[in-house]
């Protein structure tokens, strides 16, 4: 069983067990530890694509940062690791050259930032790049993760400032 008190999400709201609303987020373990099982399957896992756990955690950190999000960001920053996919985390980072790179960064900043205002020709934009068709749907399923779980930090940070 997942201590939820140690998942992602959690972890980033500053709640801990001692919190006064522990018991109350202790009902719900079951969505935490879903969540926590998402996280995982979206970051790490086993078959990445074409999209690298270190691009999934840079490009994750990216967004939390959009979202201004430190703790978030934090945690993805750290799942980066060694990798050359740092540079995807800064926000002032477009791209460079690579086409491909560029247009995962605009399509993920826009999903993140403007999800309303994304139509086809960006979806048309990224297989123009270069990305598969799955490596499409991966992208969404990190975006829509991510996106969730800042949303759900925030929520639980201001269950906690409740108290």
């Amino acid at each position: 069983m997942t201590d939820i008190f140690n998942t992602a999400a959690v972890k980033a709201s500053g709640l801990d067990a001692d919190h006064p609303r522990a018991a109350v987020l202790s009902t719900r373990d079951d969505i935490m530890t879903m969540t926590q099982q998402a996280h995982d399957a979206a970051l790490t896992p086993k078959k990445p694509g074409g999209l690298s756990h270190g691009e999934r955690a840079a490009l994750s950190c990216r967004m939390a940062r959009l979202n201004e999000e430190a703790p978030l960001a934090a945690h993805f920053e750290a799942m980066i690791g060694d990798s050359n996919a740092t540079q995807i985390a800064d926000l002032a980072f477009d791209g460079g050259d690579d086409e491909r790179l560029c247009a995962l960064l605009r399509h993920t900043d826009l999903a993140t930032t403007d999800t309303k205002s994304v139509v086809a020709a960006d979806i048309a934009a990224l297989v123009s790049a270069g990305v598969s068709e799955d490596d499409i749907v991966r992208l969404s399923e990190l975006v829509a993760f991510v996106n969730y779980q800042v949303r759900l930090t925030i929520g639980l940070r201001l269950m906690g400032d409740a108290s």
